[in-house]
């Protein structure tokens, strides 16, 4: 991104404060709208944001940047399963308490440049993690990294339909992974 004046980065401040706000309310994002309650005119906002779809991806940016660092600390932790579960519980938090991060997620193209990076790492992340998990016989060898994405979405799912309060939210979602990743575990070899 490049240098802002200090009332251009304010206006982009604000504009993404709105939105986020919005998001969190549930309500969608129109660039007319956020304009309206972030005091500014149209053409500022559409001078920052081109798309809702643009403004959106922004506002879920910085719940993926850390979706990813995560994704890469658990690469490190030598312990597949534990790294894979660390993962997993880290990525269904954010899906149940960032209500921008399904739609970005669920996008079948971005907006921008910056979203397709982060979405990338974190499907390879959630794949190594996977990988090795498998090949350690952590889990159960029919698990395919494709099925990871749906699986994780299915929780956050049941957490927004069945989750109760917001601060039951966590773990109703914890509780449910939990339960889910018992059935992914590979069965003890007997002797």
């Amino acid at each position: 991104m490049t240098t802002l004046r200090k009332d251009a980065a304010r206006n982009w401040d604000q504009i993404v404060a709105v939105a986020r706000a919005l998001v969190d309310q549930g309500a969608p994002l129109q660039l007319n709208d956020v304009a309206r309650r972030a005091g500014l005119g149209v053409g500022t906002v559409y001078r920052h944001f081109s798309t809702p779809e643009a403004l959106l991806e922004t506002v879920a940016a910085p719940c993926l940047e850390a979706l990813a660092a995560h994704g890469e600390q658990a690469l490190a932790d030598t312990d597949p399963w534990r790294a894979l579960e660390g993962f997993l519980f880290r990525t269904v938090e954010a899906q149940v308490t960032d209500a921008s991060l399904a739609p970005v997620a669920a996008a079948a193209t971005d907006t921008l440049p910056r979203t397709t990076e982060l979405k990338s790492a974190l499907r390879s992340a959630g794949t190594a993690l996977l990988d090795r998990a498998r090949e350690a016989g952590a889990v159960r060898p029919d698990l395919a990294s494709a099925d990871l994405v749906p699986l994780m979405c299915g929780i956050a799912y049941a957490v927004n339909v069945h989750g109760g309060s917001p601060a039951d939210r966590i773990d109703t979602a914890h509780r449910y992974l939990a339960t889910l990743l018992g059935g992914l575990r590979a069965a003890p070899q007997r002797a």
